[in-house]
């Protein structure tokens, strides 16, 4: 885990390696890939992943599916991670590299690893931010603890330093008054002596920062984590906190600035093995081993309250709040920036300020409070020095920017705040773009565009005229703005820059931001025609249908107004949709005929503009023929030639060559016929006769070039062309009569109308032709011509001649067929001599010699033997019918195979063929002949055994035969064969392989034959013919060719494995008496279990060489006395350690105890161990105390006494062995023996390992022994190796057997027990208060009050019930402790509910208690949380109050609680009988603006006071003047005074004096209407004054314009001279 992105896990499934990669930003998506790298890691951001199989690292995009970068180490890489989004950190053995993904470099070495390091195991590294610093951490196991060692190395010095520590990390920190951030190193380190420490300190100080004090705290680790340290350490960048983690799970969070100790507490019982920040939360997130993913990250909303009420730390707190910006100081912040600044310390408050949580005091009131002090003499004023520190801590919010900006724009200092707009010193708001905006265009488009004021940002874009930037902005912002206007005010004020703009608006990639109809509309508008055209053609680059009206726009505008630029548009675009019609006819009236000719479809407009065809350009036209249909362009050409045939006929031949393939030859050469212009079809056909196909092309053109008299044109296309009719074109040049032959005698030998060639010139007496032809024309026809002149009679001198003529090359074979079809081959002979006497070579000539020699028998049989030219087949197949024997001479002569055979089958030749098969030596002709299906098989066989293979004398040929015999599978031929051979005189009775061959074929065809051959036979192979014999099971016959030949090992094996004969064998080995007979007769005795025969068998041979198998078939024969002799003999020839252990495991069976310690005092070499183990099992036990005693083997020694039954000395031993196993076996028979004492000494050595604890406290409990387990655990506890485990047991047993115990055990060992499997005894005895206890300190304070209330009576106790439910998590169980405690202990209900009171819904508890009727009950805690403002709460206690009469509690709580009904109080109160009550429901009324029913209510109760309270409360006059008429009408004259006093703002003077007027009340309305009369005239004087000053100051109002003078400047900080307006 690199991030907080990935997890990667490699999973084996089915025996296959999977990498599982979990995304934990995408829903926790998991993605299985079959790889089996050895390693896999995930980039901690992007889907890159990099793998390593042994020194071979890849990385990969797994989104792209490409392979980024790839690199072999040369050593093995153990450790690697990301240190940063680019680059992989690799550590093998010796060093640490840097390996970039990007680039093609390999990995580059940054360090090598120190000494401190050696044989640690790599366990983190980690470089800081600017790749300055590196620390690589490693951990080592070193006398029972787990050793931490570090390397930092230091770039920029290149130097390494060993720190002895476990976690480390990087950090960045910005100390108070600092420039940059600080840069910290922190390491924590736990040392042999168990302290441990957490230490920080800076790297790389930089001035002007103030320098860090180095911080060293203490790392506290519980009692029962003696073996604990940290494995883990990451800090968070946003509040700047260190997470330390544990090996055993516990997590310590630190002030990185401070070191204080925040919180430490256990997050899991597992070890985290792999931690990363969490960025998203400040936080980190971890696995543990059971593949837990855990995150722990501060809560904000608690962090500083904690720090201030649990730590007491209010300087941490306020540290804290403002680097991170945590709620929970706000109110010691504002307290804090009130001492300060009503002391005086303006300074110290602006810092107060600016390092304010969340900016909460950075508002206006506290720029105002600055503003209004006074500056002091030659020192910058208050406000100046507030903002200078915003400025150097950060950036200032929107309030301080504008009122900072407004003096400096005053003053034309824009490059400083151009300074602070680079830097991100000011927050941008549309306020201070307005601000901005009349000094500097520009740079108030800056402002907008930082602030995200769209449309201003778009105004000022274009007032900068920054047209090209627009769209970009609107569409990167998603802002729409009002092109239209936009666009009209841009061409009214920059014409030129408004088509760009338009056509980037029209040409917007997700659609057009304005129509072009508009956009059109506006240029028009202003007849910007130019503009309009440039912007069209830009838009309308592609053809679209739906821009046809836009098409047809463009084109009109120019061709009415401006054609010359219509006609260049039609020449360049290719617009297909606009109307065309119209166009066409605008461009005729504009003089464009080409163009009107363009658009027109119509063929009597095209008619029309063709009869001016001599003001059209010929190219043209020509070309514009390509957009008419076929019968148009037929129907056009033919309107041109009537015109003017002469004029005409070029352009026209040059349309019908263009668009030949369209218009169809046969139309254009109808056309061109139909004319009778042989000159146009001659031109036309002889530009596409080179490329056409079509046979009628080519038929007419040789007609035209004929009728033309271009013979040689027609010459060339009967040669070259292969599409014209040949029978046509050649009846058409016969019926031509041309004067020269050549075109016909080129078709007819083209397309072989020889014959027909000949009978025509022969009958038409042109045979000077024919000779013409055979001599240049074509030579290779001359057979043909031949037959021809044979066919017709004509005479053989004449043929002779012609063929004695020809000089080129013939072909003999055809000629030959030619006259032999004719039976005139006789003819050639004198040209066949002549062919002999010029040297010729070809096998044709001399077949048609060896041919007329056979047919006129001239002594062929010699030409055939000594020629070698003719072909043998060929000639063989001639004399088959007419000599046999030629036949097969000239098969002999050309190894003619299969057509030789076939001849002397076919004629009985025997003896010719036997002879020529030998001679052959062909393996493949020999299976072909001796195939069973041959009928002449057996013929053939007698001519080879009888003469041809006797007449032999190459061995060869003997051999090629046999072979061929062997593998025809004829075996008794093949001995008639070799038996003629080897037995009879002959060259080679003595040759070896052949009687080998003889014997091998006897063997296997005739067995019977084979002893009679090995007696008669001398030369032979014995050991080969031996073993072809005892393979075919002849194994008397291979004896006795081993016994000849003396072979007595070989005999032996026959005898042994063969014949297998024990007794035979033993005479043989007797008789011959040789070791290596004893040898192999001893193996063949203890194969057969022949043990004693076997041993004396090897000891004559003196063979000591099996002393393995014969040690294992005597103890199986359990031969052990003959096996020490054995093994005697053995031990003298070879010191082996098998020979010597097996003599003395023999000495311990035949119980020779004597011989076996003089064996082991001696020097030996035997495995003494294994033959005590083997003693032991087999019960051997004074054999075995003797081995084991001499090689002090304690453990064996021991349970070898056991079993002997001395219990004391195996104690003794075991506690020599101090083995577990040991003392486990002497525990168990001690307690089966009942040893106890014996027991408990070795389970004191049992209990201190836990896996072996469960097996003993089973062992005693299964055997009823409680007492002395309990016994063996209580002495153990104060053992230095006791274990949770054993305190756990203790306990459990505690519960089961003696549970007056377990309370003071658990109060002492609480903290080393395993809490949970105590809860489980606990709870299955019944130990109600332990339970309790258990749960209380295993932090599961739900199931503890849970068990409290379930058995009250052993368990529950009121103080304790309260301490331990305010820790619980299950809200829930509240409100069961609320009806449990109704139920059982209803008086101190109240007393619980003070401990519950922030932590249960208030509500809830009303209902609950209002269920049961029991709301008076709690009372006091109703009364204590009133101040919450509850509905619920208020509504209970003002019931209360009603019912109880209490009209003052309830006024009291009315007035300060308002979240109430207050209607429906009032309703219920308006009829009480208590008036005080009924004054309550009228102030209800009042304060919920019921004015009336408030004042009909004190009427009724004559509450007059309360009337005119309310009436002036209401502050309406009809509800004022209707209450005054009330008191004049129940006459109450002194409440009519006080009214006009009361309501004196809503009373209306006319009203007033009318009523006193009428009724006689005026001396009471007196007092009112002097003080009406006197409020009137001090208004008067107040208008009269101030319009005299209004006078006054426009009148100087012009001369303070003409002579403003300069404000002097204020000096001071970083500000220069800036002025600040008071």
């Amino acid at each position: 885990m690199e991030s907080d992105r990935f997890i990667c896990v490699r999973e084996n499934v089915n025996g296959k390696n999977e990498v599982v990669i979990i995304d934990m930003h995408n829903n926790n998506e998991v993605v299985r890939r079959p790889i089996t790298a050895d390693s896999v890691i995930m980039h901690p951001t992007t889907q890159v992943m990099a793998l390593k199989a042994q020194r071979t690292l890849q990385v990969f995009n797994l989104e792209l599916k490409t392979k980024l970068k790839a690199h072999t180490m040369h050593e093995d890489v153990t450790f690697w991670k990301w240190i940063n989004l680019k680059t992989l950190g690799l550590v093998t053995a010796t060093a640490v590299y840097h390996w970039s993904i990007e680039g093609e470099s390999g990995p580059v070495k940054m360090f090598d690893r120190h000494a401190n390091l050696t044989d640690s195991q790599i366990i983190n590294y980690r470089v800081s931010s600017d790749e300055k610093w590196m620390v690589l951490v490693g951990i080592a196991g070193q006398n029972g603890r787990v050793v931490g060692a570090m390397q930092l190395y230091s770039k920029d010095r290149g130097v390494s330093q060993p720190i002895e520590g476990h976690a480390a990390a990087f950090a960045e920190l910005k100390l108070e008054g600092a420039a940059s951030p600080t840069k910290l190193f922190a390491f924590a380190v736990r040392s042999a002596a168990g302290a441990a420490k957490l230490q920080i300190i800076e790297v790389d100080h930089q001035d002007p920062n103030p320098p860090f004090m180095k911080k060293a705290v203490e790392v506290y680790f519980p009692a029962d984590a003696a073996n604990d340290f940290p494995v883990s350490m990451q800090i968070s960048k946003k509040y700047g906190i260190i997470y330390l983690v544990t090996k055993m799970g516990y997590i310590h969070l630190y002030d990185l600035e401070s070191g204080v100790c925040i919180y430490m507490n256990r997050i899991t019982a597992d070890t985290i093995f792999v931690t990363a920040e969490r960025e998203e939360n400040g936080g980190i997130i971890g696995v543990n081993k059971k593949g837990q993913v855990l995150s722990v990250t501060l809560d904000e909303q608690v962090a500083i309250p904690y720090i201030i009420n649990t730590l007491n730390n209010t300087q941490l707190a306020l540290s804290l709040a403002s680097r991170a910006g945590l709620p929970g100081a706000d109110d010691l912040y504002v307290t804090r920036f009130n001492e300060v600044f009503n002391s005086g310390n303006y300074q110290e408050a602006a810092k107060v300020a600016a390092n304010s949580p969340r900016g909460i005091l950075r508002t206006t009131q506290t720029i105002e409070r600055f503003r209004q002090i006074p500056a002091q003499a030659n020192q910058p004023s208050p406000i100046l020095q507030y903002f200078g520190l915003l400025l150097d801590q950060g950036g200032l919010n929107k309030y301080e920017s504008l009122e900072l900006v407004k003096p400096i724009l005053t003053q034309n200092r824009k490059p400083l705040l151009e300074k602070w707009l680079k830097e991100d010193k000011l927050e941008c708001s549309e306020e201070l773009g307005d601000i901005v905006k009349p000094y500097d265009s520009l740079l108030a488009l800056s402002v907008y565009l930082r602030a995200g004021v769209h449309k201003k940002t778009i105004l000022c874009f274009a007032e900068n005229k920054q047209y090209d930037k627009i769209v970009t902005y609107a569409k990167t912002v998603d802002y729409v703005p009002d092109y239209h206007s936009l666009l009209y005010n841009i061409a009214r004020t920059d014409p030129d820059k408004a088509a760009d703009f338009a056509t980037a608006l029209a040409n917007n990639e997700d659609g057009p931001l304005i129509s072009p109809e508009k956009i059109v509309d506006v240029f028009q508008s202003q007849n910007m025609f130019q503009q309009a055209t440039s912007f069209l053609l830009d838009y309308l680059k592609t053809d679209r249908e739906e821009d046809a009206a836009l098409q047809t726009r463009v084109l009109e505008m120019n061709l009415i107004h401006f054609p010359q630029v219509a006609d260049a548009i039609l020449g360049t675009v290719q617009w297909t949709h606009y109307d065309r019609v119209l166009i066409g006819n605008l461009c005729e009236k504009a003089g464009l005929y080409q163009r009107a000719l363009e658009h027109f479809t119509d063929v009597h407009d095209i008619k029309r503009i063709l009869g001016q065809s001599h003001q059209l350009p010929a190219d043209w036209l020509v070309n514009y023929f390509g957009t008419m249909d076929v019968n148009q362009s037929l129907e056009c050409l033919r309107e041109m030639l009537n015109v003017n045939l002469r004029q005409n006929l070029q352009v026209v031949v040059q349309i019908a060559i263009k668009y030949s393939e369209e218009l169809q030859p046969h139309n254009l050469i109808e056309l061109f016929e139909s004319y009778k212009s042989n000159e146009g079809l001659y031109y036309y056909l002889g530009s596409i006769v080179n490329v056409s196909q079509d046979p009628l092309v080519h038929f007419k053109y040789i007609q035209a070039a004929c009728g033309t008299g271009n013979v040689r044109e027609a010459e060339r296309i009967c040669r070259e062309s292969n599409y014209y009719d040949a029978e046509k074109v050649k009846n058409y040049l016969k019926e031509a009569k041309l004067s020269d032959q050549l075109p016909l005698i080129i078709v007819c030998d083209r397309f072989n109308f020889v014959h027909d060639l000949v009978l025509y010139l022969y009958h038409n007496n042109l045979q000077q032709f024919i000779e013409t032809y055979v001599k240049q024309v074509n030579p290779s026809r001359t057979p043909e011509v031949v037959g021809g002149l044979l066919d017709v009679g004509c005479d053989e001198d004449v043929i002779k001649n012609l063929l004695l003529s020809v000089s080129g090359e013939l072909n003999v074979a055809t000629l030959c067929e030619q006259v032999e079809q004719r039976n005139r081959l006789k003819l050639l002979l004198p040209w066949l001599n002549l062919r002999v006497t010029e040297g010729s070579q070809d096998p044709e000539v001399y077949n048609a010699l060896a041919k007329i020699y056979i047919d006129t028998n001239n002594n062929p049989e010699p030409f055939l033997k000594e020629n070698e030219l003719y072909n043998p087949r060929i000639v063989g197949k001639y004399c088959e019918k007419r000599d046999p024997y030629l036949a097969y001479i000239c098969y002999q002569k050309g190894q003619c195979d299969h057509e030789l055979i076939q001849v002397t089958n076919e004629n009985s030749m025997f003896k010719h063929q036997a002879r020529y098969l030998v001679q052959r030596r062909d393996q493949e002709l020999w299976a072909t002949v001796l195939q069973e299906n041959n009928v002449h098989r057996r013929d053939l066989i007698d001519q080879i055994v009888a003469a041809a293979l006797p007449e032999s004398t190459d061995p060869d040929d003997v051999s090629s035969t046999v072979k061929a015999f062997m593998a025809a599978n004829l075996p008794n031929e093949l001995i008639e064969l070799l038996e003629k051979i080897v037995l009879e005189n002959s060259a080679f009775n003595d040759n070896k392989t052949l009687q080998n061959l003889l014997i091998f074929t006897a063997v296997k065809a005739d067995p019977s034959r084979v002893m009679d051959y090995i007696s008669r036979l001398d030369n032979y192979d014995a050991a080969d013919v031996a073993g072809v014999c005892a393979g075919e099971g002849l194994f008397e016959e291979a004896f006795a060719i081993y016994k000849n030949s003396n072979e007595n090992a070989s005999a032996m094996d026959i005898l042994l494995d063969s014949i297998k004969d024990l007794d035979r064998a033993y005479e043989y080995a007797n008789r011959v008496d040789q070791p290596a007979a004893w040898s192999k007769l001893a193996k063949a005795q203890l194969a057969d279990m022949r043990v004693k025969e076997a041993i004396d068998s090897y000891i004559r041979a003196n063979d000591a060489s099996n002393y393995m198998e014969v040690s294992r078939n005597a103890a199986l024969d359990n031969k052990f006395d003959d096996l020490v002799r054995y093994l005697q003999m053995a031990r003298k020839q070879s010191r082996e350690p098998f020979i010597e252990t097996e003599l003395l495991y023999a000495y311990a069976k035949t119980d020779r105890l004597a011989d076996l310690e003089d064996l082991i005092a001696s020097p030996n070499i035997a495995q003494i161990q294994e033959v005590g183990d083997r003693c032991y099992r087999e019960r051997l036990l004074e054999a075995a105390k003797i081995l084991y005693s001499s090689i002090s083997n304690h453990a064996c020694l021991s349970s070898t006494l056991v079993l002997l039954k001395d219990y004391q000395a195996a104690v003794d031993c075991a506690r020599k062995a101090n083995s577990t196993k040991v003392w486990k076996e002497v525990n168990a028979e001690c307690i089966r023996q009942k040893e106890f004492r014996l027991a408990q000494i070795c389970g004191l050595h049992i209990v201190v390992h836990a896996e072996d604890l469960d097996a003993l406290v089973k062992t005693y409990e299964a055997n009823g022994y409680f007492e002395e387990l309990i016994h063996l655990l209580e002495a153990g506890l104060g053992l230095e190796r006791a274990h949770m485990g054993m305190f756990t047991e203790l306990a459990v047993l505690y519960a089961k057997y003696t549970p007056e115990k377990m309370m003071e055990h658990l109060k002492l060992f609480v903290s080393r027990c395993n809490i949970p499997k105590v809860i489980r005894a606990c709870a299955d005895a019944h130990l109600w208060r332990e339970l309790v206890f258990l749960y209380v300190h295993y932090d599961e304070f739900d199931n503890a009050v849970i068990a409290m209330m379930d058995h009250a009576a052993d368990a529950w106790e009121h103080s304790a019930f309260k301490d331990i439910i305010i820790k619980i998590s299950n809200i829930e169980i509240y409100y069961k402790a609320l009806k449990f405690y109704l139920n059982e202990h209803p008086l101190q209900v109240n007393d619980l509910l003070a401990v519950l009171q922030s932590r249960v819904n208030h509500t809830r508890v009303v209902q609950f208690f209002e269920k049961s009727d029991n709301i008076p009950l709690i009372k006091p805690y109703l009364l204590s949380i009133q101040e919450v403002n509850n509905k619920a709460v208020n509504h209970a206690l003002n019931e209360l109050f009603i019912e109880e009469e209490d009209y003052n509690a309830l006024r009291q709580s009315v007035d300060s609680y308002d979240n109430f009904d207050p209607l429906d109080v009032a309703q219920r109160l308006e009829k009480h009988e208590l008036l005080e009550f009924r004054r309550i429901a009228a102030h209800l009324y009042k304060r919920n603006r019921r004015w009336r029913q408030s004042i009909a209510l004190s009427k009724e109760d004559r509450l007059f006071k309360d009337a005119m309270e309310t009436a002036a409360e209401s502050k309406d006059s009809e509800v004022a003047e209707e209450l005054l008429q009330y008191f004049i009408e129940v006459g109450k004259r002194e409440c009519f005074s006080a009214m006009l006093y009361t309501c004196y703002d809503l009373m209306r003077p006319d009203i007033v004096m009318e009523l006193a007027w009428r009724h006689n009340l005026t001396d009471f309305a007196m007092p009112y209407m002097i003080n009406t009369m006197r409020e009137q005239f001090q208004k008067v004087e107040i208008l009269d004054k101030e319009v005299k000053e209004l006078k006054e100051k426009q009148a100087s109002q012009q001369q303070q314009d003409e002579s403003t003078a300069a404000m002097p400047a204020i000096q001071g900080g970083a500000f220069g001279h800036l002025r600040i307006g008071m």
